[in-house]
């Protein structure tokens, strides 16, 4: 099944000429499949990664995610798309520090407000569980090293079961052995819960390991 169809992404900005960032891009992407963006910087790939993330919506093109046509969707419509069908890993964790690794995860799923407070809470202990930081759970975040931190913002991505995890350089800020247990947890997420990722990394050994390689320069898919 397609979780992810991208029909002809073109995207211009206008500062300070007219210049053509995204190039008419069409491309799918499978549940549990785990892709790699990739590309030399300022080919385009962080721009389309927010416009499928629904974070932009200055574009022309179609997008459709767990067959919802997003195109001309209300602002207050996308934001709570996105808290129930995306989660997002950054280069940068982004926990808030004082809070305990536990509430950290918790945090989207009170938002979306779908579940009780308990049963959130076991959800968010179980996310940490798969991910092996469970026995962190009530520590303050910023008591954490930096891998054990983006684990806990992996498991914060992954409270609402989301469709789609969209990376942004999600090892960028972390050392090779942190950056292999990243790359692991992504890819027991994809073979055996079928979860789908498309993870935009400038790691080349990163992108070699995942399922899919899509190449971008000048704003165009290549490859």
């Amino acid at each position: 099944m397609d979780i992810l169809i991208a029909e002809n992404i073109t995207k211009y900005f206008y500062d300070p000429v007219k210049f053509k960032v995204l190039d008419d891009i069409s491309f799918k992407v499978k549940q549990g499949e785990f892709m790699a963006l990739v590309g030399k910087s300022g080919c385009g790939k962080s721009t389309l990664l927010y416009v499928l993330s629904t974070l932009d919506t200055d574009y022309s093109g179609n997008l459709k995610i767990a067959n919802n046509d997003l195109y001309q969707w209300t602002q207050s419509e996308l934001s709570a798309f996105r808290n129930q069908n995306i989660g997002f890993v950054f280069q940068f964790h982004y926990l808030l520090p004082e809070f305990s690794c536990l509430e950290n995860v918790m945090i989207p799923a009170l938002k979306l407000a779908r579940k009780s407070k308990n049963e959130i809470e076991h959800d968010a202990m179980n996310k940490l569980k798969i991910l092996g930081i469970d026995d962190q759970a009530l520590k303050p975040a910023h008591k954490l090293s930096g891998g054990q931190q983006q684990r806990v913002a992996i498991a914060r991505a992954l409270i609402n079961e989301p469709s789609i995890i969209m990376c942004d350089e999600p090892t960028g800020n972390l050392d090779t052995y942190n950056t292999d247990l990243v790359f692991d947890i992504f890819k027991m997420l994809t073979h055996e819960l079928k979860q789908s990722i498309i993870a935009v990394t400038h790691d080349n050994d990163f992108s070699a390991r995942c399922d899919r390689i899509v190449e971008m320069a000048d704003g165009k898919i290549i490859s």
